[in-house]
């Protein structure tokens, strides 16, 4: 048990503020209920009693603070939103929160973990995403226009996440709305360590768990989910120890039930889940009506019954059917985006990402939207099982190298091809 002391007249507390928001609180908490619901056929949620009992003993410490509940636009606190907690079995290491309050974090993040500190510290960041609203957020700033009839449907008895979903914004599937700005991440750490020195329990330990994620990434691919989903908001350790200095004196506590090395050690040896959600090939052939994505130097069209995701900041685009675009990868589907370098350097990019990617056939000459390109055929691993084949386009730019890659599992791309030579032929450069 240690001591931290604050010296109030020196530091003040960090006061945030919510953005602009046009979901209620009420539709944040049916959002996360339907894409929960959603989320069951894509990650294996394990159940054990052991594990569950001691999260849940976690997060209602954690529930305690007043900084567990909603933050409104003037500072004060509403009620608590209905906090739920899942472990996904993932070896990767990532944690995860929808809106509304469900929580999800992965075996790999719990293996991770030091102490019971490190591991409240990650729920507790993933708390402050939902009370912070960070994801609702997101999408009012990037769908302001079309958001107010939406939700107005939504009221009628609609599926409100199906009714999102039709105008390409989604919470599930490796949506880019469940990954966060440094601005968001940096909240998400002022408020998560104000959760967890009200439970007891030293908030440095949440900073020491991002660090020590940050200096091993360059050595183990397993923390490059959570890093792609939490950028570093800066130096985490000085930033959070700044807002210690403002906290009144207690005594911190790095494990509270004296249970985390066994928990640790049970989840350590969980075994593959069997039984669980297998993952198959979007049924269902393509609509033979398109519409357009438009991007800030590019457009396209694709089948108007496809998804589309979008990155921050008109980064990577992810466009497919129901169940091609997954949590973590696309299965089935489109990938654009532009890279700061040549089809070589991409290629290897992609190979490291994939170490059982390799390109099958010699690179082809062609011509994509009047401008010269390259086309490249790979072979990787499918999620669905067996192989997938990655056909690569890539055209430079003058903002640099745009590519994108058609995907499909190998028995499926004959079928697939001639949409996907569709979507070719209708890119336009601005």
């Amino acid at each position: 048990m240690g001591l931290v002391g604050g010296v109030p007249a020196v530091a003040q507390l960090r006061e945030l503020r919510p953005g602009f928001n046009l979901f209620t609180v009420a539709q944040d908490v049916q959002l996360g209920r339907e894409a929960s619901q959603e989320l069951a056929g894509e990650v294996s949620v394990e159940h054990n009693a052991q594990v569950d009992a001691y999260l849940a003993r976690i997060l209602g410490r954690l529930e305690k603070s007043r900084y567990a509940r909603t933050l409104d636009s003037d500072g004060s606190r509403d009620p608590l939103f209905p906090f739920s907690i899942h472990v996904v079995y993932d070896k990767r290491i990532n944690a995860f929160s929808l809106p509304g309050g469900p929580l999800f974090v992965n075996t790999g993040a719990i293996v991770a973990a030091d102490n019971e500190a490190q591991l409240a510290g990650v729920i507790a960041h993933e708390m402050s995403h939902v009370v912070l609203r960070h994801m609702t957020n997101q999408a009012t700033k990037r769908e302001f226009v079309a958001l107010p009839a939406v939700l107005a449907s939504a009221l009628t008895g609609n599926n409100l996440l199906g009714e999102l979903t039709r105008i390409g914004i989604g919470f599930t599937a490796n949506s880019a709305l469940l990954k966060f700005s440094r601005a968001d991440e940096a909240e998400a750490d002022y408020n998560g360590a104000e959760i967890m020195a009200d439970a007891g329990y030293n908030p440095i330990e949440m900073a020491r768990f991002f660090e020590k994620l940050e200096e091993q990434a360059g050595r183990a691919g397993a923390m490059e989910q959570f890093l792609s989903d939490h950028p570093n908001p800066g130096n985490r350790i000085a930033a959070i120890s700044d807002e210690v200095q403002a906290m009144p004196r207690r005594p911190y506590v790095d494990d509270e039930t004296g249970r985390f090395l066994h928990i640790r050690n049970v989840v350590r040896n969980f075994a593959a889940p069997v039984g669980a959600p297998s993952l198959s090939a979007p049924s269902g052939g393509p609509s033979k009506e398109y519409s357009v994505f438009e991007a800030r130097w590019y457009s396209l069209r694709y089948p108007e019954n496809w998804q589309v995701q979008r990155g921050e900041q008109g980064g990577i685009v992810t466009i497919g059917p129901r169940g091609g675009v997954l949590r973590d990868s696309v299965g089935y589907g489109i990938e654009a985006n532009y890279f700061a370098g040549d089809s070589d350097a991409l290629i290897r990019h992609l190979e490291e990402a994939s170490p059982d990617m390799r390109v099958t056939q010699e690179p082809r000459n062609i011509e994509v939207g009047g401008r010269s390109a390259v086309l490249n055929t790979l072979r990787s691993g499918s999620p669905y099982g067996g192989e997938e084949v990655d056909v690569l386009v890539t055209v430079d730019r003058p903002e640099g190298l745009f590519y994108l890659v058609f995907i499909a599992p190998k028995g499926e791309f004959e079928r697939a091809q001639p949409v996907f030579e569709d979507v070719l032929r209708s890119v336009r450069f601005r």
